[in-house]
């Protein structure tokens, strides 16, 4: 599954990093899973780094859940039990940030 479409990656065009410091509620731009445990990565703001990578900054649930920043390469390098890899929920829909807290 590729995680970022040229969609999504017009989204975070309009999302870069620290532009949401002051929104206590930011959006939810896209969700990343682990279909092999509860690991999720929800991400909030993003810029395209000089080396083609992505940086994020969002809201990860695994050990902990904490903001934090994480990058595209990372999610893509993982692989679970079968060759499992990160997936992107395709159906995730329109949320804020205080949505997913909450739960």
């Amino acid at each position: 599954m590729k995680l970022l479409t040229k969609q999504l990656e017009r989204l975070l065009a309009q999302h870069p990093l620290y532009s949401g410091e002051k929104d206590r509620n930011p959006p939810i731009l896209v969700k990343f899973f682990t279909p092999w445990t509860n690991w999720t990565w929800y991400v909030l703001e993003g810029d395209q780094q000089a080396n083609g990578d992505w940086l994020f900054f969002g809201l990860v649930e695994g050990f902990e859940t904490e903001l934090g920043y994480f990058t595209l390469s990372e999610l893509q390098s993982m692989s679970g039990p079968g060759g499992l890899t990160i997936e992107r929920d395709r159906y995730f829909g329109a949320k804020r940030l205080n949505d997913v807290r909450t739960r």
